[in-house]
Parts: C-alpha cells; sequence; structure tokens
C-alpha cells in the first residue's frame, strides 16, 4: 500500500457556512486535542513507517484557525510521517480571518509552501450572504502579509451566481484577483447541496438561485478574463500562471493513488477508495477504541476504474489521451459510451485532436452531463 500524495482533514471551523457540504465542525474546540491524537494514532496503524510524498494538501474544514500550539502540533505530525521529497508541493487551505503572521511563520517552518485562501468574495454584501467571517479589506492585507513571509505560491478561491450577484459584481471580483497576481485561481459556482442550511432556505424561497444562463455567462467571463490576464484555464474551476498548476489536485484529476486521513478523508489504494465517517465524534470514539476511522470501502473492477477515469481525467482542459488510457485500463476509451462518443464529437461537445480527447469549450458548460455518458 502506497502512494506519492497524502490529503489530511482538519474539520475545525469558526462557523459552518450555509452552503457548506463538507466535514465540518464549529464551537467545539474542547475536541481539537483528541482529534490530534486520533490522527497520529490513524497514520501509525495505517502506514507503520513514514512515507515519503510529492505532493501534502492540509484542507478542511479551516486548518488554519486552529491555535498556534494546536497548528505546530498538527504540522510536526505531517512533517514526521509524510516527509515531502525537495521538490514536492505542500498546500494548506486558509482562511483570511485567523492566519495571522504568527501562524504564517510556524507554516513556513513546517515546509508549508502553497497557500489557499477562502477569499469567495470581495463584496461585502456577497460575504454576508455566504456567511463569511472575513472583511473584504481584510485579503489584501492576508495576502501581503503572506508575500512577507516568504509565500511565492498563493491560491485564490472565488464564488459565483451568489443571490443578488450582477454581473458587474462578478467582473469586479476578477478585476480585484487579478490586481492581486496571485499564482493560482479557483472560481466555483455556487451550489445548494442538500442538506446544507442553503438547501434549506432555497427550498422556503428565502435564497433565490442566479439563472442558469447568468451563471453560465459569469463562468464564460471567468474563463476569457483571467485567460487575458495570463492564467492558463488547466481544469474546469482552476487557473493558474504558467507552471503554478496545483499538483496535489492532478493526482485526483489523473486517477493516481493517495492517503487520506481525519474524518471525511477519502483515500484511493490499490483500486480500493476508504472513506473515514464524517461526524467527528464518531470518527474520534472509534479510532480512541483502536478501531477503524473508516466508515465504507468501494473496490472498483477495472471498468469501474476505466469509467472514473474517464469522469476525472475530462475535467482537465488537456483532456485525456488515448492511447496512454488503454494501456493503462485495458479498455479502449470509445467503447465505454459507444453510442454517446461520436455523437458528442458531432454535436461539438468534445473533441479529438492529436489523439487526445478533450471538452470543448462550449462541452465546459456542461460538463457533468458529458462525463454522465461514460458512467
Amino acid at each position: 500500500m502506497t502512494a506519492d500524495s497524502v490529503y489530511i482533514h482538519v474539520p475545525f471551523c469558526i462557523h459552518r457556512c450555509g452552503y457548506c457540504d463538507f466535514t465540518v465542525i464549529a464551537g467545539r474546540d474542547d475536541l481539537i486535542d483528541d482529534y490530534l491524537k486520533c490522527l497520529e494514532l490513524e497514520i501509525a496503524r495505517s502506514i507503520t513507517s513514514p512515507q515519503p510524498v510529492s505532493t501534502i494538501f492540509i484542507g478542511g474544514g479551516t486548518p488554519s484557525y486552529l491555535p498556534e500550539p494546536a497548528l505546530q502540533r498538527l504540522l510536526t505530525v505531517v512533517n514526521q510521517w509524510f516527509p515531502l521529497r525537495p521538490d514536492g508541493e505542500f498546500s494548506m487551505e486558509c482562511n483570511p480571518d485567523g492566519l495571522t503572521p504568527a501562524k504564517m511563520k510556524i507554516l513556513r517552518v513546517h515546509s508549508v509552501n502553497r497557500i489557499s485562501l477562502g477569499v469567495q468574495s470581495f463584496n461585502s454584501q456577497h460575504l454576508q450572504t455566504l456567511e463569511r467571517t472575513h472583511h473584504a479589506e481584510t485579503v489584501d492585507t492576508v495576502f501581503n502579509q503572506l508575500r512577507d513571509n516568504g509565500f511565492t505560491n498563493i491560491s485564490l478561491d472565488l464564488i459565483f451566481a451568489v443571490p443578488d450577484q450582477t454581473l458587474a459584481d462578478w467582473e469586479a471580483d476578477l478585476k480585484t484577483v487579478i490586481a492581486l497576481n496571485p499564482e493560482h485561481v479557483s472560481t466555483y459556482g455556487l451550489t445548494f447541496e442538500k442538506g446544507t442550511q442553503f438547501w434549506t432556505r432555497r427550498m422556503k424561497s428565502q435564497l433565490i438561485p442566479a439563472d442558469d444562463e447568468l451563471e453560465r455567462e459569469m463562468y464564460s467571463v471567468a474563463m476569457n478574463t483571467l485567460e487575458d490576464a495570463g492564467f492558463r484555464q488547466y481544469e474546469l474551476s482552476n487557473f493558474a500562471q504558467p507552471g503554478m498548476e496545483c499538483r496535489h489536485n492532478k493526482v485526483y484529476w489523473q486517477s493516481a493513488p493517495y492517503f487520506g486521513f481525519g474524518p471525511g478523508a477519502a483515500s484511493y489504494l490499490n483500486g480500493v477508495r476508504a472513506m473515514r465517517h464524517r461526524s467527528v465524534t464518531t470518527w474520534i470514539k472509534r479510532i480512541m477504541a483502536g478501531e477503524s476511522g473508516i466508515a465504507e470501502t468501494e473496490e472498483l473492477n477495472s471498468e469501474d476504474r476505466a469509467r472514473e477515469a474517464v469522469m476525472l481525467g475530462l475535467r482537465q482542459v488537456e483532456g485525456i489521451d488515448l492511447e496512454q488510457f488503454q494501456q493503462r485500463f485495458s479498455y479502449p476509451l470509445p467503447d465505454l459510451a459507444p453510442n454517446a462518443f461520436d455523437r458528442l464529437i458531432e454535436d461539438q461537445l468534445l473533441t479529438l485532436d492529436q489523439g487526445k480527447l478533450r471538452l470543448t469549450k462550449t462541452g465546459r458548460f456542461i460538463a457533468d452531463s458529458i462525463m454522465a455518458e461514460f458512467l
């Protein structure tokens, strides 16, 4: 059981935003110590000896929410069990509020070299709608402090199609991001996931989703504006300056193996996907009792692996090399959807060029429905 990448999930947050569907717990700082104990126990029981890796991603939740001693302890555990290779990428998700220069120094000391900052918007009204706790002006301060502390790989996350957001509002957010000149930008259309507060409020007509045509136009504007500013779109939601793509996320899109630890975290090893318990307290209780924190596993057969690789691979703008795909999975990709394959190309939603199958720009707008044809 081996992999060259690891994901660590930190569930703690100051507040669960209404749209959030991740494993998050707020107002339970009393669990931080038990979480850290259990994280180390889960890792030690799983890999027995340190595993050098090329990419590390600590997500959440809000990992930067941890108090300084807990943050040091977390990173010490990660460094001990997953020593980063010399050219490795070590990403951590942070929120602008609470990310102090002191915490930035802790991150630097422990080899974190890439920051993913949850900005979401620079508009005070939309930040309030999204239930974000930082102020727009905080982002500029924190961004400059990160630069002052030596971080040369910073990604900023933005959300579009927020209720009452206009196209002009979205263009202003993009303009502000470009002016900061980060290395990477992620843009996500707001989704209303079942079980979230936003879903409930939508059902009660307290929140009105953006019109489909407006959301489509916002996505189009993002693609054009960011590309014009020198950011290359390399995945449906992700744009990077040349050479600054997120290497860890490419592991997922290329269906490569990875470790995963912490409540709600997934791992993918030897064709087996394992999901940890989403309940933080259940995960802690099970680990403390000497039991597994894994809630469910799924072993993919060769055809399922191939189909999933299509779904993930098509998210990448560069697409899928058909010859390499067949060598790896023993399936000709067109045979996975023989009726749809030619039709999608004929409809100019997919294109086949120099042996690579990729979504056209038009296809990116309805990517989910195209990928579903191969499942």
